[in-house]
């Protein structure tokens, strides 16, 4: 049964074709909401776009106007890991793969939709980031560098909307488990991991929260 919403809002889903991006789908239709999927290949419930071209970005922004009256929620969930174990190893092909799938991407997204959510009288805007923006270790340098990027632009993208009835907001996470993972690795405990239910419950409370106080901010999900 559908759980009781509010409102009924239309979200875009970067990055849906995976774990994380099918249990926040699944969180946020249980809201009632409607959720535009996309990502690399086309899927169930997931349109194919090239996130990686702004104009493929733009085209599935014209379609979600055209078909749904514009976006109240982007999450954007496109990510990776790349590094090595120490400084010396780091190979920068990391960095420029790491940039067009975490920063382009966003770039890309944020862009495209950002007209949409200015309208939007509950618009919100969310990346999963990780604890390695502000903790950065050795082999990870591309890594932390690519989601410190990643957090300044969703930043600049919040004090655009400041002063809307939207917000962009940052969620921090140490890494992300889900059950698939559990069942390869049965012996392993996944210390501080987020479960990506737990990360959905997380997105689907933004619109539970005022704009003015989440706006802008880092919400911790390791605690």
């Amino acid at each position: 049964m559908s759980e009781p919403s509010r409102a009924s809002r239309v979200v875009v889903i970067a990055g849906a074709g995976g774990p994380t991006g099918r249990a926040v789908a699944a969180r946020l239709a249980a809201r009632g909401d409607t959720v535009v999927g996309a990502g690399r290949h086309a899927a169930d419930g997931v349109v194919a776009a090239d996130l990686t071209d702004l104009e493929a970005v733009r085209e599935l922004a014209r379609q979600v106007d055209r078909e749904h009256g514009g976006a109240d929620g982007v999450v954007h969930l496109v990510g990776g890991w790349r590094g090595g174990k120490t400084f010396a190893d780091t190979d920068l092909a990391d960095w420029d793969a790491l940039h067009e799938q975490i920063i382009r991407t966003l770039q890309n997204v944020s862009l495209a939709f950002e007209p949409q959510l200015r309208r939007s009288d509950a618009a919100r805007f969310a990346i999963v980031s990780a604890k390695a923006a502000q903790e950065p270790t050795q082999g990870g340098a591309a890594y932390a560098a690519a989601k410190a990027a990643a957090e300044a632009w969703t930043l600049a993208l919040a004090d655009s909307l400041r002063g809307t009835p939207g917000a962009a907001t940052i969620l921090v996470v140490k890494a992300l488990v889900n059950d698939q993972m559990r069942a390869a690795s049965p012996e392993r405990a996944f210390p501080g991991f987020t479960d990506v239910t737990d990360l959905a419950e997380a997105v689907a409370g933004l619109w539970d929260r005022p704009a003015g106080d989440i706006n802008g901010t880092r919400w911790d999900l390791t605690t």
